[in-house]
């Protein structure tokens, strides 16, 4: 094991390894949570959500360790899970079979790309300023719906929206989720997100506001089944066939690109792998990456795909595909705490929304504000997703409005021929599909 994991050559060990694992997966164990809480407004069984994030986790991240090597963790991504429920589902009005099965054939899509090598030349068509834009636009939208979960933002027929009863029972447990949150993580608490969860399901118990549990079978149980979920990918794959499938599976892959690109590289650098700054074994790497998409729709849930968290292991000395291994079976073992869902509330994970918005929202400092023809394409992609409530229209109107402003900028050379056939389907978007 130390042989094939590269102990020696990477300065690591069997217990920094381990250690590096449980600290990542700690970082990401809020999914376990969030994603059947998210998912479950579309009408999925939310055990079967459950089991089907914690299997497509752990096979995504096991493929990771044990065929790229790299002590990176995959889960169902934040966004796009927000994409798949409030846009796909609810906005088109596709039924939820049917957006797995386009989370199925993205992921087929870019295994593809990535054996033929063209993954790259579409990452590189897309300008890095509007990728930037796409990140910082998801976290807004991502907190945006936790603030409306936590009831802190409401309706209002004067306004759109307005601040809501902050005296409400379950308004204020997720005030108080929030203040902890933060002040783990500005405390550098690795996990600090999960821990959070932790505390403001507990003070929800203490004060009356969750029902607290009476029995070790309100703690550890029976795995859900897949029942309900799995395989139903599969057997609605002839319904993509769609102008409207076709923009969600166009979106289910770009943001699922930028996502792993980012990470990896983001992951391979602060673990010093990167070499002549390149990925080495990037092809099995986005393989793992593409892979977990597939299993994981095929299983019962939203795009499976890189963690950024990742990073809080590599500081606890991760180096080697063995973090990862761990970190999968920690996802394993989760599967027996599903009981915990019942306490785990809109109010418990309201707080991991708004702060996961917050952590997504930190590309904006690298975008280029003082060139007018970047800062339009990338201030409208970032206000559109929350205020259209629409992951998909942010970045339609980004792609429209960057050829526009180059051109007009004289900048026409620099805008790559793929970025064109994007402006002209987005055009499409807005005219037949967009309702």
């Amino acid at each position: 094991m130390k042989k094939y994991f590269q102990f020696e050559e990477l300065g690591t060990n069997f217990r920094k390894e381990s250690m590096a694992g449980v600290t990542t997966f700690l970082a990401m164990a809020y999914i376990l949570f969030v994603n059947p809480d998210m998912l479950s407004a579309t009408g999925m069984d939310q055990g079967a959500i459950f089991t089907a994030t914690a299997l497509a986790a752990a096979v995504g991240t096991l493929i990771m360790g044990l065929l790229a090597k790299y002590p990176v963790a995959l889960a169902p991504g934040m966004g796009l899970n927000a994409f798949f429920t409030f846009t796909v589902v609810i906005g088109f009005g596709v039924a939820w079979e049917t957006a797995l099965a386009g989370v199925l054939v993205s992921g087929l899509i870019f295994i593809v790309l990535t054996f033929t090598g063209v993954r790259e030349k579409v990452i590189n068509a897309i300008p890095a300023n509007l990728k930037l834009a796409v990140g910082a636009g998801i976290g807004l939208f991502i907190a945006f719906i936790g603030f409306q979960n936590a009831e802190i933002i409401v309706n209002d027929d004067s306004t759109l929206v307005a601040l809501g009863d902050l005296t409400n029972g379950p308004t204020l447990l997720a005030i108080f989720g929030i203040i902890v949150t933060v002040i783990l993580l500005a405390a550098n608490v690795k996990g600090g997100v999960f821990y959070g969860m932790i505390i403001t399901a507990i003070a929800g118990m203490i004060v009356g506001q969750i029902a607290p549990p009476t029995s070790i079978g309100d703690i550890v149980g029976p795995v859900p089944s897949l029942g309900p979920t799995f395989g139903q990918a599969v057997l609605h794959l002839n319904e993509v066939f769609t102008g409207q499938m076709i923009i969600v599976i166009l979106t289910f892959l770009f943001v699922d690109f930028f996502d792993t690109a980012g990470t990896l590289v983001a992951v391979a650098s602060k673990a010093g792998l990167m070499k002549d700054n390149k990925l080495p074994r990037a092809g099995k790497a986005l393989f793992a990456d593409s892979a977990a998409t597939v299993v994981g729709a095929v299983l019962g849930t939203s795009t499976t795909t890189s963690y950024v968290e990742s990073t809080t292991g590599v500081s606890a000395g991760g180096r080697s595909g063995f973090a990862s291994v761990v970190t999968a079976g920690m996802f394993l073992l989760a599967l027996v705490f599903s009981p915990l869902l019942a306490m785990v509330t809109s109010a418990v994970t309201a707080p991991a929304l708004i702060i996961v918005g917050v952590l997504m929202c930190s590309s904006l400092k690298d975008i280029e504000w003082d060139k007018f023809e970047i800062a339009v394409p990338a201030f409208l992609t970032i206000i559109t997703m929350p205020l259209a409530y629409s992951i998909a229209t942010g970045i339609a109107i980004g792609f429209v409005f960057y050829p526009i402003t180059m051109v007009v900028k004289g900048k026409a050379k620099e805008i790559n021929p793929i970025m064109w056939v994007l402006f002209v389907i987005f055009v499409l978007y807005f005219i037949f599909l967009v309702e």
